[in-house]
């Protein structure tokens, strides 16, 4: 089947937030667009839309995002939602899925190929490791989602490279460029799509010593935990202000 009309939905996973490329529409590239360009090289007539935006908790994807792809009439479709959800103080993930079920089910009855995602294994990274079951959990019933309407699954947690401190951007919370090129490949893959993408070249991080570590841990929880905190506590989000990357089909350029 071609897939020439690829939509992609969520929060900043999939915007592309952590892979900067201050020419882009909101300053970041990111896993879809790298998806989006090797389709466009093997299909010129492919076209891309990126409804994605950071911050965004799932009903918000679900409200603002679901019915603008449809109308778009994707032939492929991915989703990744429900992170900054599970990351409040409070939240009901059988009420969650649910929601989410019923919007997969929307996706897949229009004969699309849809791509979902379980979230990453936290553990052993401080800021999120103590909501690891929390994870768990979701992922176990996204499995299930994916299973009841026979999507293609990339399943995050199971991806052991995202160990790596260095896959991840200085914020510890959003991939690095490397990151989202591991990603895009993983989407390819699963669509069993032949393509010319490679992981990418780890950066070399010099050893510090325990004092170093310190300050530059210090240094990361006033620069990004502290104002993820704030923004927590204030339900206020770093999306607020954005709009869509792109809100219509157009032709991926690299």
């Amino acid at each position: 089947m071609a897939l020439r009309r690829f939509v992609a939905l969520g929060d900043s996973f999939t915007e592309g937030v952590g892979d900067a490329d201050p020419t882009r529409p909101n300053g970041v590239r990111g896993w879809a667009d790298r998806v989006a360009e090797e389709l466009a090289r093997l299909d010129p007539e492919v076209g891309y839309a990126n409804l994605a935006i950071r911050g965004k908790k799932l009903p918000q994807v679900l409200d603002e995002q679901l019915d603008r792809a449809l109308a778009l009439e994707p032939d492929l479709v991915t989703l990744y939602a429900g992170a900054n959800d599970i990351l409040r103080p409070k939240v009901d993930i059988d009420a969650l899925v649910t929601r989410y079920d019923e919007a997969v089910g929307r996706l897949a009855a229009t004969g699309a190929v849809v791509v979902l995602f379980t979230a990453f294994d936290p553990g052993g990274f401080p800021l999120f490791g103590a909501m690891r079951g929390r994870f768990a959990i979701y992922n176990e019933l996204v499995r299930e989602v994916a299973e009841r309407h026979r999507t293609r699954l990339v399943d995050f947690w199971r991806l052991r490279e995202y160990r790596d401190a260095r896959m991840w951007d200085v914020d510890r919370m959003h991939m690095a460029t490397p990151g989202h090129q591991r990603m895009a490949i993983a989407v390819l893959d699963v669509l069993g799509i032949d393509h010319a993408l490679v992981p990418l070249e780890l950066p070399v991080v010099p050893e510090r010593s325990r004092r170093e570590a310190r300050a530059e841990n210090l240094d990361w929880v006033k620069a990004h935990a502290a104002p993820w905190v704030r923004r927590r506590l204030t339900g206020t989000s770093s999306g607020d202000a954005l709009e869509p990357r792109y809100a219509v089909l157009r032709r991926p350029s690299s």
